[in-house]
């Protein structure tokens, strides 16, 4: 009788750094009783198939308060360089090895647990896949960001990504996929049309808004997009705010 072979291990990897250069500070600000980070550690501390949660900071003294903030939160915390934000997920992966990792950031405190479980579920059903997300063809809210890597796909990344993909970590995968095995969850109906993401002062004032609206619970996605296409008065706070583009 052949020895059991233990589950793979999926841990999730929050990317989290004070010195935004839009928010400064804005994983730090208080947020319907804690911050926005721990909004974010929350999220992936409830979503099923995860075995650990890490949050990936820089080693800069400008990010000893988001390391502390971290741990706090119950987050194992690992640093790295401030501007190579791949190799900071290298450092978690040996600080943290697991069979794969959820790359999640830390501007996006609505998170739903269930949509990463999805990932990881999907994954688990099919480790052959290198690369799993919620955002390989967009449906849902920016700000439901979620993606999946394949540990030894990560390590390739860490060794042979160059420029904006040393920043963006992933984009050297999905940008491959005659290389990479890829695969997405979409939803319906697509709502692909809002934003909740944390990126400038308007899209404080509408997450703000939506948590005084939904109180301090765990991300819903369903329930976000129920209130905000109920509430066009909240779509229009930050319906003008365009998203950096991903450089290559």
């Amino acid at each position: 009788m052949s020895p059991m072979r233990a589950a793979p291990v999926v841990n999730a990897v929050i990317q989290a750094r004070s010195s935004s250069t839009r928010l400064p500070g804005k994983v730090l600000r208080p947020l319907g009783g804690r911050s926005v980070l721990g909004w974010v550690v929350r999220a992936a501390a409830a979503a099923p198939g995860v075995d650990r949660v890490v949050v990936a900071t820089s080693a800069d003294p400008s990010d000893d308060e988001v390391a502390a903030e971290a741990a706090r939160c119950g987050a194992a915390v690992v640093r790295g360089p401030l501007d190579d934000v791949l190799e900071r997920f290298a450092v978690a992966l040996r600080e943290h090895p697991a069979d794969a990792v959820v790359r999640l950031t830390a501007d996006c405190p609505l998170l739903d647990p269930a949509l990463i479980g999805q990932l990881a579920a999907l994954w688990r059903a099919q480790p052959s896949l290198d690369y799993v997300s919620t955002t390989l063809v967009r449906t849902l809210p920016r700000g439901f960001d979620a993606e999946l890597v394949r540990a030894e796909v990560l390590r390739e990344q860490v060794s042979a990504a160059t420029g904006a993909d040393r920043e963006h970590v992933t984009s050297g995968v999905y940008a491959q996929p005659t290389r990479y095995s890829c695969a997405g969850v979409v939803v319906s109906p697509a709502a692909e049309d809002l934003r909740v993401t944390l990126d400038t002062a308007e899209d404080w004032a509408l997450i703000a808004a939506l948590v005084a609206e939904l109180g301090d619970r765990v991300g819903d996605w369903r329930a976000v997009v129920a209130l905000l296409r109920s509430r066009p008065d909240l779509v229009a706070l930050n319906a003008h705010v365009e998203q950096k583009e991903v450089g290559r």
